[in-house]
């Protein structure tokens, strides 16, 4: 793993002294590209359709029109030079011959179009919007804090300073268990949080497309830190009485990226099941894993998590086309978890008092650089221009192979996407990955709007961000958005969707989109970085 990079900021307190205070920042992964993912990215797009499609369906399909039709290279040649000319004859072809060739054509094709995969388009999705007594400013969050009588005075320092700076706006949401005096966080708080938002984000969902939940055939939810039993996906076939053979999977503990895994395992599950419908439910439960301890490395998610998530629903179906507004092209994961400083820097444990909470490792920005150059590497050939590939190409051979004293190229991915929503973590990794990717304001203003107005949401941030770029009006048909999010393992994911008719702006009756009564004060104008 590259060396962690760090910045030195002074600020001068008066004339006659200086404060000077050393960050973390990502590493400038595009500085430092290994080729065997490179290789990987081209690996993705030569999958075993494509190459039974191009090694033997059609030179096959050639041949066997050059046997159907008795052509020979002279006869092409008398064409080209005398057109009117009728240069084939079929009944100087064996029968047999045709016969055979023909078969062997009609098995071919039959075993493409078998093993193809299928596309599978997203429907429509919705974000929960909590009711407005779940909101909170800032200056109430640390009053929880502080009435609650568990933290240090340091503590509530250090509290007050990463809200201060950590992009939230005052409009945020809490469940009703950590904003009751005194707290009441138990199981049924948490369960009570659970179905709040997956069954508001669900019927949102079923009521803008119409869809009975008796036609879903595939269920996934994910949530890291709550996995109940019976799971959350058993909760919502309970609640909607779903039919009894419904493919339900539960995915817990795998942190901020595990809506595209859930996402990629939908794709995977709808290429097996044809005609099928399938709902992806994404979200985090803050009751049961608020810290009330003093270690700060585990004080971050209490300051930047709230609550939130969102549905989606996906679909295999070809005459859902017409209707859905994106069709998924590309899903690119990584997974970092052999190496141990990836393994445990986002760790769930318990501190020296024996309170749990989530830790994270000082060595989280380099950890999340490391895997985000990875991905990236691997989706750059699947998606970025042949030219951007060829100029990245050649200056990478010419570092690597050649130890050529060049400048590294850096692709414009501007040229892939028209949108992107990066999952708002937190202030300083959007800061760092526009910086990375030479991204404009425009381009990170959905991450940054969705952190400031909902708070990092966990996995279903990306939804929001999605819904911000809607409710702006700003997708086309054809318009590119690129989905990318990082979480524990350390892992890091990408999905690619490709917008098959241009969104319209939401109604304000809209419950699907939680932008619908406040999209006309944003952008907001974010404060300067604070010393």
């Amino acid at each position: 793993m590259d060396k962690e990079r760090l910045t030195a900021e002074m600020a001068f307190k008066d004339s006659s002294s200086a404060v000077i205070k050393i960050r973390q920042r990502l590493p400038d992964f595009l500085q430092s590209v290994k080729l065997k993912y490179v290789k990987l990215g081209y690996g993705y797009s030569c999958n075993f359709a494509t190459i039974l499609m191009f090694l033997l369906i059609v030179p096959l399909f050639i041949s066997t029109a050059i046997q159907l039709t008795g052509l020979e290279l002279d006869r092409v040649f008398e064409f080209w030079t005398n057109r009117p000319t009728i240069w084939f004859d079929l009944d100087d072809l064996n029968a047999a011959t045709r016969l055979i060739g023909s078969a062997l054509f009609v098995i071919l094709l039959g075993l493409y179009w078998a093993r193809r995969s299928r596309p599978v388009y997203l429907v429509d999705f919705a974000c929960y919007k909590p009711d407005d007594e779940r909101k909170v400013t800032r200056e109430f969050f640390l009053k929880i804090s502080e009435d609650t009588g568990a933290f240090e005075e340091e503590t509530l320092h250090f509290q007050r300073r990463i809200t201060t700076r950590s992009g939230l706006g005052d409009e945020t949401y809490l469940p009703k268990g950590i904003t009751s005096r005194p707290p009441n966080l138990c199981m049924e708080g948490a369960r009570a949080e659970a179905e709040a938002v997956m069954f508001g984000a669900l019927d949102a969902l079923f009521e803008q497309t119409g869809v009975n939940p008796k036609e879903i055939g595939i269920v996934i939810v994910n949530c890291s830190l709550f996995n109940p039993t019976p799971s959350l996906s058993s909760m919502i076939v309970n609640h909607y009485k779903l039919r009894t053979d419904i493919k339900s999977f539960n995915l817990g503990g795998m942190g901020c990226s595990a809506g595209l895994i859930s996402i990629d395992l939908a794709k995977d599950l709808l290429n097996a099941n044809p005609n099928t419908y399938a709902i992806v439910v994404s979200t985090e439960n803050i009751t049961l894993n608020w810290y009330f301890g003093n270690d700060r490395s585990m004080l971050l998610s209490n300051c930047i998590f709230r609550m939130g998530g969102a549905a989606v629903l996906l679909s295999n179906r070809s005459r859902d086309r017409s209707r859905s507004k994106y069709e998924l092209v590309h899903t690119v994961r990584t997974h970092k978890g052999a190496d141990d400083k990836n393994y445990n820097c986002v760790y769930q444990r318990e501190d020296e008092k024996g309170t749990i909470g989530v830790s994270l490792a000082r060595e989280l920005m380099a950890v999340a650089g490391d895997a985000l150059k990875t991905n990236i590497t691997t989706l750059g050939p699947l998606v970025l221009p042949i030219w951007e590939q060829l100029m990245f190409f050649v200056t990478l051979v010419r570092r690597k192979m050649l130890k050529d004293k060049v400048k590294p190229y850096i692709p414009n991915f501007k040229l892939a996407f028209e949108h992107f929503c990066i999952h708002a973590g937190g202030r300083a990794v959007l800061e760092e990955l526009q910086k990375n990717l030479q991204l404009s304001d425009w381009h990170m203003e959905p991450s940054r709007m969705t952190l400031h107005r909902f708070g990092n949401t966990s996995s279903s941030s990306l939804w929001y961000e999605l819904a911000y770029t809607e409710a702006k009006a700003r997708v086309s048909r054809g318009d590119r958005v690129w989905q990318i999010a990082f979480g524990s393992g350390f892992k890091c994911n990408s999905a690619v969707w490709r917008a098959l008719r241009e969104i319209p702006l939401p109604s304000q009756d809209n419950r699907a989109n939680p932008w619908v009564d406040s999209i006309h004060g944003y952008p907001v104008k974010l404060p300067a970085n604070l010393a």
